[in-house]
């Protein structure tokens, strides 16, 4: 009997344990979010603070609530937002010990790189928005304020409104940023080969600035933060397919030897 043929057997267990461990795993994951949801509600008004700072540094010191309920789920918004992020290392190591023992060891290597490159991609790509993308869209909405044919325009915006703005940024940018992941897990799945990646190159062009026009405002310096580095990260995947492919080869090639 085979090593690979071994590593499953040893793994096999009946459906109910799978539900059970299952449930088990799902458990842990809703008492992480339910914690971290707790701890980020109590410093909800820091966090929001922090998100607001862009605004402030845009020159607009006042927002708005229209409805009573309003800044009450404002806050829960942020702080379920926050616990989301605090929490996904906990979800994402339990769902690798929920998946692992069901794959050989070869496909735990080569999946655990992608399960770490994860939130760090997905934090580079928020970072970004934060600290560059939001700050050059706001200049560019806030710039509409003034005397306007004869009549004063001026920015008050909603509390409501401003969270779903910067959600939309950040949730945005960092999932745009997973792009490499995806692309070289759909390449280690057999559904795409990097030949095809790379003859679809112009359509992936095309892709990333529409995406960028769907996820940024109607400017121009805005969309081009979001589809350039898209299709940076669109060239880093093939070169990592490349590097992924060559080990391949030569651990085949050690096998037939």
């Amino acid at each position: 009997m085979s090593d690979a043929t071994s590593e499953i057997d040893e793994s096999r267990a009946p459906l109910l344990d799978h539900l059970i461990e299952l449930r088990r795993r799902l458990l842990y994951c809703i008492a992480a979010v339910l914690v971290a949801f707790g701890i980020s509600y109590y410093f909800a008004e820091a966090i929001f603070g922090f998100l607001v700072q862009p605004l402030l540094s845009a020159g607009q010191k006042t927002v708005i609530y229209t409805e009573i309920f309003e800044a009450f789920f404002v806050k829960v918004k942020v702080a379920f937002f926050a616990a989301m992020m605090i929490s996904f290392p906990v979800i994402a190591n339990q769902l690798w010990q929920f998946v692992a023992p069901g794959l050989y060891r070869k496909e735990k290597r080569a999946l655990l790189p992608f399960l770490l490159a994860t939130p760090v991609l997905f934090l580079g790509g928020a970072a970004m928005a934060y600290y560059i993308a939001i700050p050059m869209a706001l200049h560019f909405l806030l710039s509409f304020q003034g005397n306007v044919g004869g009549v004063n325009q001026e920015a008050l915006p909603g509390i409501g409104n401003y969270l779903s703005f910067v959600m939309q940024f950040l949730f945005g940018f960092g999932i745009a940023f997973l792009l490499p992941v995806l692309l070289m897990l759909l390449e280690r799945a057999g559904i795409v080969t990097r030949q095809q990646l790379v003859s679809a190159r112009r359509y992936a062009i095309v892709g990333a600035f529409a995406i960028a026009a769907v996820l940024t405002p109607p400017d121009v310096g805005s969309q081009l933060l979001l589809a350039i580095p898209l299709c940076i990260l669109y060239e880093m995947a093939l070169i990592g397919i490349w590097f992924t492919e060559r080990r391949r080869a030569r651990e085949a090639e050690a096998i037939t030897e």
